[in-house]
């Protein structure tokens, strides 16, 4: 009967994720039918407005070419016509000059002939008409402002929709995940000279496989991208997964957009436990800030669904990737007295985990590490067997100290301005760089008998945790190189 049930409960489970794969389809179909709609009508209206465009322009074009006619016309009409009415006037005054000499010639009179031949002589020789060019001024010739449109028509009827540049295809053989950075690759189907730029998009996803239509996160958009590849850099990683997608785009329309790639981003993400906090601790997300008055912390019933107790472990889902779990065990009691710690609400118990911490210089006392679950309320970090740390000091002079167990040690190198956490648990390693330049302060090596969690404490003074780091490679390759050597915690342990 049990074993029925089981098979059942396997069969329920699947037709569950099924229903839900199929009722996420149709979600997509749906977005799809009415992007289609959306779509159409706004290539419709496109479509349109281009040629509504390219009316207007053969329009204005057609009254600019219409104008230089009638203005060719109008000055050679101006032209002709003045040169006729002066020719006009030539030619009336030559005929009254040949009647006046007809006349004379006829006359029987010989007493003024002599004089009447001198004065015609003289008029004919000022007349005129024998001024005048008799050339046109101006051609009737049109011909210059004729047109053919026989290879402008071939354009028009050539005249197609625009090429969609080819969809691009992610290489995920070429892609890299390392150091909080993301390396990107993808092809073309074939060469493409046309292509002018290429749009990436990601989102932050807690889901393997294809998008889902109701994603948590947004599309965040890189734009102007020239090369076939792109790396994004500085992120930080507080999900699962991301998954990527790149269009091309020539100078006029962007194609299709790749089948998404999922990429997997393993990180460590945790939060402050508000609940185990000194009352001098005022804790908001990852920063904290010591209040003399005691203020009251954050109300941690903010998050129903979060637990005071730090026990979420990154081995029960994926080594680098850990993921909260519910549990059964109560809160701890708050850190009182002297002990103005924190812990974290995560706790480690597998693998490589990477974290850092940006502190006040300033501060009376700051100090950074790991502890146990055991950590007494009234317990200070590094002054029993439940803890490890760093610690900073500048109550009377500044020292830098590796802590454990109530021993110590001074550290002889620069206090810098961010502090990076390492610890792999199955080594049993627990080391301390400066954040900026990776250089490795000081490195504790034993062997964690039980899960440990981060922790921190402050006096006087404020810190800020960041979270989503992977482990740094130039971290992991020092930590390969110095796992042969020698412990450096000798004497605190």
């Amino acid at each position: 009967m049990g074993d029925q049930k089981e098979s059942l409960r396997k069969i329920t489970n699947t037709l569950a994720l099924k229903n839900e794969e199929i009722t996420n389809f149709i979600c997509s179909l749906k977005q799809s039918l009415d992007n289609l709609e959306m779509n159409s009508n706004r290539v419709q209206e496109d479509l349109e407005s281009e040629f509504s465009s390219l009316h207007t322009v053969l329009d204005e074009l057609k009254e600019n070419m219409m104008t230089r006619i009638k203005q060719e016309r109008a000055s050679r009409t101006y032209e002709l016509q003045s040169q006729l009415s002066s020719c006009s006037k030539a030619l009336e005054s030559s005929e009254e000059l040949l009647e006046l000499a007809n006349q004379t010639l006829c006359s029987s009179e010989t007493d003024g002939f002599t004089q009447a031949a001198k004065d015609i002589k003289d008029s004919v020789t000022m007349a005129p008409a024998f001024r005048l060019s008799l050339k046109a001024k101006a051609s009737d010739n049109m011909s210059h402002l004729m047109v053919d449109f026989s290879q402008e028509r071939e354009m028009l009827r050539g005249i197609k929709f625009l090429p969609v540049p080819a969809t691009p295809e992610i290489q995920m053989s070429e892609c890299q995940v390392c150091d909080n950075t993301v390396a990107i690759s993808w092809t073309l189907p074939e060469p493409d000279s046309k292509i002018d730029h290429y749009i990436l998009e990601h989102r932050r996803t807690n889901h393997e496989g294809p998008p889902r239509i109701r994603e948590e996160y947004p599309w965040m958009v890189v734009e102007g991208i020239r090369e076939m590849e792109h790396t994004l850099t500085g992120l930080r990683f507080d999900t699962r997964y991301m998954t990527f997608r790149v269009r091309a785009c020539n100078k006029a329309v962007a194609g299709e957009f790749s089948e998404p790639v999922t990429l997997e981003t393993h990180a460590f993400l945790f939060k402050l436990d508000s609940g185990s906090a000194h009352q001098n601790l005022r804790v908001e997300d990852l920063n904290v800030e010591w209040d003399s008055s005691g203020g009251k912390i954050q109300d941690i019933r903010k998050d129903k669904n979060r637990t005071n107790s730090p026990l979420h472990s990154p081995a029960r889902t994926a080594l680098m990737s850990p993921k909260r779990a519910p549990t059964a065990r109560p809160g701890r009691d708050r850190f009182t007295a002297e002990s103005y710690t924190v812990l974290a609400d995560t706790v480690i118990d597998a693998g490589q985990q990477y974290w850092e911490v940006r502190f006040d210089k300033e501060s009376k006392a700051f100090a950074v590490g790991v502890a146990l679950r055991s950590l007494g309320r009234f317990d200070q970090l590094g002054k029993s067997s439940a803890s490890w740390c760093i610690h900073l000091n500048n109550w009377l002079q500044q020292s830098l100290t590796a802590k454990h167990n109530n021993k110590a040690r001074t550290l002889d190198c620069p206090i810098p301005d961010r502090i990076g956490v390492y610890c792999n648990y199955e080594e049993g390693t627990l080391s301390f760089y400066n954040a900026k330049t990776k250089q490795l302060m000081h490195t504790f090596r034993t062997k964690f008998q039980q899960p440990i969690i981060p922790a921190f404490m402050v006096w006087n003074g404020s810190f800020s945790v960041q979270t989503g780091l992977q482990v740094p490679s130039v971290v992991q390759s020092g930590q390969r190189k110095n796992s042969g050597t020698s412990s450096s915690n000798a004497s605190l342990t």
